[in-house]
Formats: structure tokens, sequence, C-alpha cells
């Protein structure tokens, strides 16, 4: 076991407000720290001066729902207290979802309105040679995909 920051660069948001910005049905996706819908509370218009984060990083929530965490699989802007994860090296996708469910099954350890800012990069997951062979299982990662791209605001 390693720590969170052993594997990926620990990265604050954009700490944007959702109120402040224009929705759009075509905008670039807006994620927060809800547990619903990949994080995804809506769609946005491209603001002129911040780009989005890049995809294919995992989004961890801080506070809120707290380590709801998921793979973003397309660049988006971030609320408050929202964390992204960069690979330090590069994963497939079945490997950075494996290391969702890793990081989330932590939640039990923030009840009570604790929060995860201070925190996530401790967080202890498998080192980068402990997968277990079903994470190699391309059916299953396929469906996953599957159900990921689905996803609608």
């Amino acid at each position: 076991m390693v720590p969170v920051s052993e594997v990926f660069d620990v990265i604050y948001g954009t700490n944007l407000e959702l109120n402040r910005l224009i929705q759009t049905d075509d905008g670039i996706n807006f994620v927060s720290r809800s547990s619903r819908n990949n994080g995804v509370s809506a769609k946005v218009k491209k603001l002129p001066d911040i780009e989005p984060i890049e995809g294919g990083v995992l989004t961890v929530a801080g506070g809120g729902s707290v380590l709801e965490t998921f793979l973003q699989p397309e660049p988006f802007y971030s609320g408050r207290d929202l964390f992204y994860l960069k690979p330090k090296i590069d994963l497939t996708e079945s490997e950075k979802l494996f290391y969702c469910v890793c990081i989330r099954h932590n939640k039990y350890r923030y009840s009570y309105g604790r929060q995860a800012n201070r925190t996530l990069k401790d967080i202890m997951i498998p080192s980068l040679d402990e997968f277990p062979e079903w994470v190699y299982n391309v059916n299953v990662i396929d469906n996953m995909l599957r159900v990921l791209k689905r996803i609608k605001v």
C-alpha cells in the first residue's frame, strides 16, 4: 500500500460557482462534489479566461459527498472542494477505475462531517504492482466505460 500522492499528483480544481456560469446543453462538463451522474452537475459555456481541466483524470470530493471518486473522460470545470488526481505515470482506464473504487472505499473514515481536504494525499491505496487480475478483464471495463459515456446531465 502507498499514499495517493505516490501514484497521483493531487491538485485542487478550478473552484468555480455554478450559479455564476452560463449553462448550455453543448458545453463543458461542470463537476461538483455530487455522488450522482459521475459528479457532473451541469454543462456550462466555455470560459474565455479559464481553460478546462484535461480529461482522463480522477475527480475526488474533498467535502460534501466526501471521497466520491470518478474518472472524467472529457475536459471539465470544477466546483468547490473538488480535487483532481493526475497519474504520475500512464495508467489505463481500467487501472484508473480500479483506483476510483480504492479511494471511495475509504469513505467510512469521513463520517460526521469530516472532510478529506487535508488528508486525501495520504490515503493508502494499492501500489502499481498490486493490481488484481480482474482489473484487466475487457468485458467488465468495456461495460463500465459504456455506462460512463451514456451519462447525460
